[in-house]
């Protein structure tokens, strides 16, 4: 709700100011000019980006609106999960943990966080690691350059929708330019005429250019920063993840691993140890007090 409320900020205060100084909003209303420009700024993404980054691209914008997930009481119940299910895995042996990787819909652990069951790059992620670890064989630094890998890949994979409206934001400006042209254009075709409908036609050729500069610096290239951030709180995310895992892999104890995930978490969001504690052995409702 924040990047809604900033873009009215923007929007408002524009316009207030232009009130103030006795302008008519009428002028600044012209279809046609919007036409010219989105319609052009969405027909270079589409050319330039295939299909799955266009996806990812509304997904992307849809989450900026939504707010990041990856909140103080989202990493709360993630260290309950993951401790949950290293403490599964040391009582009933590899095997079930096996079997809670493989079909983590069915597992008693994952079963009861449908939130990360729906984070499917996160759910993924760790389980494919940990099904690496249960085969054996595998030494802990290599594991760990698996997840390295893996997550160098999925933030590459993340920033192509980032980068497709970073760069429609920038065509913006020049797009608002070409409409202007073309409104300098039908303004040509009609000297001769009233000065009143010359004037509304170079007001109109104007317009363009101010909704393009505007709409780049003032909503698309705002959204794309957003985007990035929130992109960034995904990667925290997959580290934090990779952490605990890696703990997990050397053999340390859960509250350890857990603790070692912990010490990952950006400051801002990062829960205390107490809150952890409590979290993980005093149940779901001392994580939704901590939160």
């Amino acid at each position: 709700m924040t990047a809604i409320l900033g873009i009215l900020m923007v929007l408002g205060s524009i316009a207030g100011g232009y009130l103030m100084e006795h302008g008519n909003l009428k002028v600044l209303l012209q279809p046609a000019e919007l036409v010219i420009i989105l319609g052009a700024a969405i027909g270079t993404v589409v050319t330039a980006n295939p299909i799955p980054t266009l996806i990812r691209l509304g997904k992307g914008m849809g989450g900026v609106i939504g707010g990041s997930p990856f909140s103080k009481a989202y990493y709360l119940e993630n260290l309950k999960m993951l401790y949950e299910l290293f403490n599964h895995a040391r009582k009933s042996g590899t095997a079930k943990l096996e079997e809670d990787v493989d079909h983590p819909e069915k597992s008693p652990v994952f079963s009861k966080y449908p939130k990360f069951l729906k984070a499917h790059h996160a759910l993924h992620f760790l389980c494919d690691t940990l099904r690496t670890a249960v085969a054996g064989g595998v030494d802990p630094l290599d594991i760990d350059q698996m997840m390295e890998t893996d997550m160098e890949v999925h933030h590459r994979e993340s920033q192509e929708p980032i980068s497709a409206l970073s760069t429609m934001a920038d065509s913006l400006p020049g797009l608002g330019i070409v409409a202007a042209v073309l409104g300098v254009v039908i303004t040509m075709g009609a000297l001769g005429g009233p000065k009143e409908e010359i004037g509304h036609k170079v007001a109109s050729a104007l317009v363009g250019t101010f909704l393009g500069i505007l709409m780049c610096y003032g909503v698309f290239g705002p959204l794309a920063s957003a985007m990035g951030k929130i992109n960034d709180d995904e990667g925290h995310f997959f580290g934090f993840l990779r952490m605990a895992a890696l703990g997990f892999v050397k053999g340390l104890s859960p509250m350890m691993s857990i603790e070692l995930a912990r010490r990952s978490i950006p400051s801002s969001v990062r829960p205390t140890f107490a809150e952890m504690e409590g979290a993980c052995r005093g149940g779901a409702n001392a994580a939704s007090k901590a939160a």
